[in-house]
């Protein structure tokens, strides 16, 4: 059924494992990335099992979510399944939602060898344009926005570069370690709109449309998968800065990573145009258990949630149900 190593840990086991892999080997970091908290199902007796692909198909509640959000993934499906116990399952993705778009709902995905569900029961992005190309094909209708981020540039503990803001990008002396523009929305819709209006893209990006891979050879390098590989870099000597979400920088400093943060000021850092939209799938088996949580992130305990991850709210406005535009 899976490739993936299957783990089962109670939640105080899962704080332990947490408290000591806060600092991994750099070895173990490089090689990780936090790729192994992509896929996870949390149970209502609050076990938590990683890897498991299969869930996709047979969880209570299904949702594919934009990556940057995982470290509040815990504490909220704990609470929103605290309240709603009968919801036994769920089955939580968070990659970056063009790979979610274009490899697994337009088209079947296999991830680690094993193949992923095409219909989940809820969906979330950070561009609201892959919402209506879901809208497009006849698989969703309505929308929200229920929560806000940040651009800020991560650099190593104590700023050792003394990068003061985003026009130091331009510096010749820096290697840098950016989201790739091909999967990953920060940098496609985000990131690279405040290097134009830097007047800075080309020569950080040396114009180049790969991941994985040195854009500009030895100064400036494009991830894989996540823009979370960048903190690894930066802590092994490999970056000295790059293009993160304020989130990012707050939960590394928070576990006690060797990373620090340099503000971005507005309006580069995009604060006013970085939207997360969800909305249910039509063909996703579980509505109703949908529908329950999309109620439940237009709670005040879920902004609560998202805001102490450094989130910023959303209005009352922005979270109620609309169609899809």
């Amino acid at each position: 059924m899976m490739n993936a190593t299957r783990h089962r840990i109670t939640a105080v086991g899962l704080s332990l494992l947490l408290a000591a892999a806060a600092s991994p080997a750099p070895a173990a970091r490089d090689k990780d990335a936090g790729h192994g908290q992509d896929y996870r199902t949390f149970h209502s007796d609050g076990t938590i099992e990683y890897g498991d692909i299969g869930d996709s198909y047979t969880a209570a509640l299904v949702m594919y979510l934009a990556g940057n959000q995982f470290m509040v993934m815990e504490e909220l499906i704990r609470d929103f399944q605290g309240r709603n116990p009968d919801i036994e399952t769920i089955y939580v993705e968070t990659i970056p939602p063009g790979q979610i778009l274009k490899g697994q709902l337009l088209k079947q995905g296999v991830i680690d060898g094993t193949r992923t569900s095409m219909t989940p029961d809820l969906f979330a992005s950070v561009n609201l344009g892959h919402l209506k190309k879901m809208k497009a094909k006849g698989k969703m209708n309505q929308y929200a926005i229920y929560t806000h981020n940040k651009l800020e540039l991560m650099v190593a503990k104590g700023n050792p570069k003394g990068i003061r803001g985003p026009e130091d990008l331009g510096r010749d002396d820096l290697v840098q370690s950016h989201p790739n523009p091909l999967t990953e929305g920060i940098f496609k819709f985000y990131g690279a709109e405040m290097l134009r209006d830097l007047g800075l893209y080309s020569k950080v990006t040396g114009d180049a449309k790969c991941k994985g891979c040195w854009a500009v050879p030895g100064k400036t390098w494009f991830t894989q998968r996540h823009h979370r590989e960048t903190p690894y870099r930066i802590e092994n000597g490999q970056a000295d800065v790059g293009i993160v979400w304020t989130t990012e920088v707050a939960y590394g400093k928070a576990g006690g990573r060797a990373i620090d943060g340099v503000p971005i000021p507005a309006p580069y850092n995009k604060q006013d145009k970085v939207g997360y939209a969800i909305g249910a799938l039509n063909e996703g088996r579980n509505r109703a258990n949908a529908d329950r949580f999309l109620a439940y992130l237009a709670s005040d305990r879920a902004q609560e949630i998202y805001a102490g991850y450094g989130f910023i709210r959303a209005t009352p406005e922005e979270l109620v149900l609309k169609p899809i535009p």
